[in-house]
Formats: C-alpha cells, structure tokens, sequence
C-alpha cells in the first residue's frame, strides 16, 4: 500500500525527532492528535514502522575505530559463523550477501587490537578481510519515500 503525503510528513517529522509528542506531530501535518494517533498506528499496523528508537554516538561509549570486515566462512562452517557473529557486541550491523563472502560486518572498536581480538573468536570458522572506516559521507538513513 502506498504512503499518501500525510503519511510522509508523519515519517519525515519522526525521522527528524523520533520524541516529537502526538499533539505537536497533528498540529504539523494538520490533523487532530487522535488522527496522528491512528495514522501512527496504521503505519506500525502496516510495518512501515518497525520501531521507535534512539541513536547512540559509538565515540561517547569510547569505541574510536570502525571497521567493515568481509567474511567467508570455511566449507561447512556458515551457520557456525553466523551463530558466532550474532554473539559479537560490537557488531552494529551485519548483511548476508552474494557473491564470494557471505556477510559483511561494521565493527565499533577501540583500537586495532580490539580488531585483532574479535577476528581472533571466528579465524577457526572463516577468512576475513577488513577495512577501517576513515569517515562515513552518507549515514543510514531510509531510502526515498
């Protein structure tokens, strides 16, 4: 189901200020607080909203490095791998894709040693290539809607 333009300023404001409360998201997109209400719930309804939630500076948690680690897991050993990525704190983000490697990882680290020290918990179940992240030009964000 498509989205109609309320339904877009509702999610750019939120997206903006996920804490924007009900009354003040109506007033913006000229509805009344209990039409924002349905409109929000119909959106979570639907699972165009998944989640409310809040974004964590890594740097403030003392995590300095990031890294984009490629993993291909030893013949046999994928869901051994998987099972061992799911279990890694300091993985933010992790996709299964095709191609030679199977997943690709972002890292939250604290230094080159901490790397070494993680990679360290899976070299028996796969091979891995990383990179340092050196800056991130375009953040998550969502795709156009």
């Amino acid at each position: 189901m498509a989205l109609d333009d309320t339904d877009r300023q509702l999610l750019a404001l939120l997206q903006a200020d996920a804490r924007l409360p009900v009354k003040t998201l109506a007033q913006r997109i000229g509805l009344s607080a209990p039409g924002a209400t349905d409109r929000l719930r119909k959106l979570e309804d639907r699972g165009v909203i998944r989640a409310f939630t809040v974004t964590v500076d890594p740097h403030a948690l003392g995590y300095s490095l990031q890294a984009i680690v490629r993993i291909k897991p030893l013949p046999g050993k994928l869901h051994a791998v998987q099972k061992a990525l799911e279990a890694i704190p300091e993985l933010s983000e992790c996709d299964k894709v095709t191609g030679d490697d199977c997943f690709i990882a972002r890292l939250h680290l604290r230094s080159i040693e901490h790397l070494d020290f993680i990679l360290e918990s899976i070299s028996d179940k796969a091979e891995t290539r990383s990179s340092i992240v050196k800056s991130q030009p375009v953040a998550r964000r969502l795709p156009a809607f």
